[in-house]
């Protein structure tokens, strides 16, 4: 004779909730062991990632910005909690459905971490011991919240004690036909769920501990980072304006943009990190970071941008690099003449394919350890990174580099080529206004419009302004170390009441204008003038 358990809906929906979270927190704890990577969150969002198409990126890229992967992450915790609590109802009445569902969300954990570049069957052991934590703990708590019939009957005969509190049975027992009698017993499931809420929560602190942030944090901030043999160009007077409201010449490291495809951050071990450097060389070339370390290093202020960057965009920044120049470590592995290009690939298996003329063309083209004088941010490619003047960075600025291919363009592609973008990326001249603000109301009077004008590796020679499609102005120039950098501008505007509209446009060094052609980032940059509208009182 079977026994009916009904369980109100939405105590199964709690009891699948906390039975999910159960399942990632052990699962979160495993992969500290493991490696972070092998969370499976982190595995279904990265082959999310690279599944999506070009134009879903680019949307997630200009309506969140910086924040596209936490959306991302929220979004698949979100579904996952859905489903969840979905199992959690079904499984009221068959116990069988919520492993049911619980197996086939390990599967596809699964096989998202198993097709990570250089995963092994060891990697689906955090997946898999998660799934077996979330079903003990749903049918652990399901048992918890109907009473058996011996408890029941015992519940049911003992008398309240006044003042106790205790007001004896929460439900009565009721009879079904063919059935044994039943009730649920809230206090016994919400204290279950307390249990399994502070199992997830421990799981999730511990496994993100064990994950190597605290430790790669200890590891950067006790770097001692050597001095340059080639220092960066002292910074001439007058490089910033330094107007209110105007970025600065060097964007602080906490400002710096940040645009890549890693889900999870990589935590990277300096001690463990390694350079691979192969292909078509004529001795293939290994380096560990103390090896990088004793070479010469070189100095150099560089604007990084990112090809996503609209048209007025946030997605530039510029600061001081401290790095090994690429060009010397490919000079010892002996590049051979039929090699154009230099597939690079990230611990997280991003790749990008960085043109070899640009590289070994004289510029300061860098194996980056430092950024602004202290080591690599982890966000931004702790321990080492490429940094290459004049590219944008889907096709050179490869964070957490461990591997280098020296191969051509019609043999091999990189992460971004075959999703519509261009093999090759040089920068296009663009400038920006940065105040006024777009929409912002200003007095009459003396106005200063300001902003940053950059055409790295070329350099900006002039900066035009104008308002309400009038003639274009001369703007002022702040000085410059080199071409490799942004330049900021500013011009002196008599504004009076009304609403206008102001433009700005640069020339490069070569007596380039940059294009009001209005043209999206894909497939290789925004083109356009940068507008802005404000009204004058």
């Amino acid at each position: 004779m079977q026994r009916n358990v009904v369980v109100p809906v939405w105590a199964g929906a709690l009891v699948g909730l906390v039975a999910g979270g159960v399942a990632l927190g052990v699962a979160e704890l495993v992969a500290g062991l493991v490696g972070p990577e092998t969370f499976p969150v982190v595995a279904v969002g990265d082959a999310f990632v690279d599944l999506t198409p070009a134009w879903l990126k680019e949307f997630a890229i200009e309506n969140f910005g910086e924040n596209d992967k936490t959306v991302l992450v929220g979004g698949v915790l979100a579904v996952l909690a859905l489903v969840a609590a979905v199992i959690g109802v079904l499984a009221r009445r068959r116990p069988g459905y919520g492993w049911v569902g619980l197996g086939l969300f390990g599967v596809v954990g699964v096989l998202a971490v198993l097709t990570r570049p250089g995963a092994g069957i060891v990697d689906a052991l955090p997946t898999v011991v998660g799934v077996l934590a979330g079903g003990w703990t749903l049918g652990r708590l399901m048992r918890r919240a109907a009473v058996e019939p011996e408890r029941l009957a015992a519940t049911a005969e003992r008398p309240a004690v006044p003042g106790s509190g205790d007001t004896g049975p929460e439900r009565p027992a009721v009879m079904r036909a063919g059935c044994e009698p039943y009730a649920f017993d809230r206090r016994r499931l919400l204290t279950g769920v307390a249990g399994g809420v502070a199992v997830a929560g421990v799981g999730a602190v511990v496994g993100q501990m064990l994950g190597g942030r605290k430790m790669v944090d200890a590891a950067r901030t006790r770097l001692a980072l050597p001095a340059p043999a080639y220092p960066a160009k002292p910074l001439p007077a007058g490089a910033d304006l330094r107007i209110n409201g105007l970025s600065p010449f060097i964007t602080n490291n906490q400002d710096f943009y940040r645009v890549d495809t890693a889900l999870i951050v990589p935590q990277v071990d300096p001690r463990q990190w390694k350079l691979r450097i192969h292909g078509l060389v004529d001795r293939p070339v290994e380096l560990t970071y103390d090896d990088l370390l004793r070479r010469p290093l070189t100095e150099s202020y560089v604007t990084l941008t990112c090809v996503s960057n609209e048209v007025g965009g946030q997605y530039a920044g510029n600061a001081r690099w401290l790095g090994v120049r690429m060009a010397d470590v490919l000079r010892a592995a002996g590049i051979r003449s039929d090699a154009d290009m230099l597939l690079s690939t990230s611990v997280d298996g991003f790749t990008c394919g960085t043109p070899l003329d640009v590289v070994t063309d004289g510029r300061d083209a860098l194996f980056a350890i430092a950024m602004n004088g202290e080591a690599l941010p982890i966000e931004h490619g702790f321990p080492v990174r490429q940094v290459v003047p004049g590219l944008y960075g889907y096709v050179s600025a490869t964070k957490w580099v461990t591997d280098i291919k020296v191969t051509r363009f019609d043999l091999d592609e990189a992460y971004w080529t075959p999703r519509g973008w261009a093999a090759k990326g040089p920068i296009k001249t663009q400038s920006r206004i940065d105040l006024p603000r777009p929409g912002a109301s200003v007095p009459a009077g003396r106005t200063t419009v300001a902003g940053v004008a950059w055409a790295q590796h070329t350099g900006v020679d002039a900066v035009e302004v104008r308002v309400d499609r009038g003639e274009w102005r001369q703007a002022r120039l702040a000085q410059v170390p080199g071409p490799d950098t942004w330049r900021q501008w500013s011009y002196d505007w008599d504004a009076f009441p009304g609403k206008h509209t102001i433009q700005v446009r640069a020339t490069d060094a070569h007596g380039r204008t940059q294009t009001e052609q209005q043209a999206p980032p894909a497939p290789d940059g925004a083109t356009g003038w940068h507008t802005v509208e404000v009204t004058v009182t």
